[in-house]
């Protein structure tokens, strides 16, 4: 499905539409209809359960949106958060320098200079995308953040947070004095994140506010122990930067053991390995649309030590995307900011020693999963589109349905009730023959609906008390009693989490 009819069947489904589109529409801005509030609220539930569940020592916590200027000082937001942009001399549009020279530098520009840009431009006769001229040139690099006046008189300066990260920096003195005073410790924070992006672009992956889902763990670089048995042998499609700059392009199924033997520390690629099975596992992307790519030295974040994006084959868009990515940032982070408060923010351990921590970094794009579950999961069979989400996922894990309306009504509105206080999230339709429904429940992902009929409300009738439940992907249905139907879902609309943090050892 194209990028257009995508959208087109999100927003008329209320998934989500522009921000302020009676005005037009604001470029880079979308707001979240109920169906995709519901959907992005499950992606979230399930990256918590996973990503929390890999330690009982990883945490989630809340910071501010807002950040005083002294703190992106510090972290170099100010000087180093910047984009490469491209301005055509013609008609004075701007763009993204990646967006204009994807076709003939698919990897990205990081790490380019903007002299190395103009000769691409240059090279290659690029052509402005809005008028056609090439008349493109590389003015100097533009700071991604929105600055906010701060305070009551306005004359104190600060920053919409564009990233969630440095919440979890901030908040690591205070969560070593509350907390149980050992590392590693992981400090996760799902938020909104803000950037004034060149050209938001591609809907969802090119947004202006969007929200991310961070995990930062803080450990000991002498010591992170972790169960690495656990992924030992797990097979991973990584594509290694030296590969790439021999010409490969394409991936290299290799074993967790092999990655660590070739260089990786094992709790680099322990956690790699577990975002690899959060995307093939938990959110049901086909294994072989999955690649984890590694940035080189010259490509990666100016802070990062070891960088693998994950990255997914979306047709929607034509070709990989970023939706994840593994940072191993050292001590970059706490130092900057121990420099720039004048607090020490070295820890001492129960072995006496005072020690600065490392940061590995697990990010994770909401709002570009969400367009990503629907790129891989909605397809049109026949004459019906179906969103096979995994059932947790589900934006509607239960749709309930009165055959006839007045008749079956008040029995389906008191089983509602009844599966609701019992933990499952449901629906009510009414409206229609029975079969639109279902092409509607279908088409919200609903992977369960129960239809209350003639029989279910009769109690002089063998089938009292029972209703019809119809299962999405297989369309099968059977009759099923209403004793004991939430309990029945309960387990598929769990989301996963992995293995127990003790439960195997190193």
């Amino acid at each position: 499905m194209k990028s257009d009819e995508l959208f087109a069947l999100l927003r008329r489904r209320g998934f989500l539409w522009p921000s302020s589109e009676i005005y037009g529409g604001a470029q880079g801005l979308f707001d979240y209809g109920p169906l995709g509030v519901a959907l992005k609220r499950r992606l979230e539930e399930a990256w918590s359960a996973w990503f929390l569940g890999l330690s009982d020592d990883y945490h989630a916590i809340q910071p501010s949106e807002l950040l005083p200027e002294a703190v992106v000082r510090a972290s170099g937001h100010l000087e180093n958060f910047t984009d490469p942009e491209v301005t055509c001399g013609h008609c004075h549009h701007a763009f993204r320098a990646e967006t204009v020279l994807e076709k003939v530098r698919p990897e990205g520009v990081d790490g380019l200079s903007a002299t190395a840009i103009a000769e691409l431009v240059a090279q290659h006769r690029i052509a402005c995308p809005s008028c056609g001229q090439a008349a493109l040139t590389v003015p100097a690099p533009f700071n991604l953040m929105f600055g906010v006046d701060f305070g009551v008189t306005g004359r104190e300066k600060a920053y919409l947070a564009p990233e969630t990260a440095q919440g979890s920096y901030l908040a690591f003195a205070r969560m070593w004095e509350v907390g149980r005073k050992t590392l590693p410790l992981g400090l996760a924070v799902i938020g909104r994140a803000y950037r004034n992006e060149i050209a938001p672009r591609q809907v969802l992956f090119r947004m202006r506010a969007f929200t991310q889902a961070e995990l930062q763990v803080f450990f000991d670089p002498a010591s992170f122990a972790v169960p690495f048995s656990a992924v030992r042998d797990e097979r991973l499609p990584v594509l290694r930067a030296d590969r790439r700059a021999a010409g490969a392009t394409d991936v290299e199924w290799t074993s967790a053991a092999e990655l660590v033997a070739g260089g990786l520390p094992e709790f680099y690629v322990f956690h790699l390995a577990h975002l690899f099975r959060f995307f093939r596992d938990v959110l049901g992307y086909p294994a072989e649309r999955i690649r984890l790519f590694e940035k080189s030295e010259v490509e990666r974040a100016f802070y990062n030590r070891i960088q693998f994006d994950a990255e997914v084959r979306l047709d929607s868009l034509g070709g990989f995307r970023e939706l994840g990515a593994v940072h191993y940032r050292g001590d970059y982070d706490l130092g900057r900011h121990a420099k720039g408060s004048g607090k020490d923010l070295a820890v001492t351990l129960t072995d006496g020693r005072r020690v600065l921590p490392h940061v590995l970094e697990i990010t994770f794009g909401i709002d570009r999963n969400l367009w990503a579950l629907a790129d891989l999961h909605l397809a049109v069979e026949d004459e019906r589109t179906v969103f096979r989400l995994p059932a947790y996922l589900a934006p509607i894990p239960l749709g309930v349905l009165p055959l006839l309306k007045k008749e079956h009504g008040p029995y389906a509105r008191s089983l509602l009730d009844r599966v609701r206080r019992a933990g499952v999230p449901a629906a009510y339709d009414a409206s229609a023959s029975i079969g639109r429904r279902y092409a509607r429940m279908d088409e919200a992902g609903a992977p369960y609906c129960v239809t209350v009929d003639g029989e279910t409300v009769d109690p002089s009738h063998p089938a009292h008390d029972t209703v019809t439940l119809r299962q999405r992907d297989s369309r099968a249905q059977e009759r099923v009693p209403v004793e004991g139907l939430a309990a029945r879902l309960a387990e598929p609309l769990r989301p996963p989490r992995p293995p127990a943090p003790d439960a195997a050892a190193s």
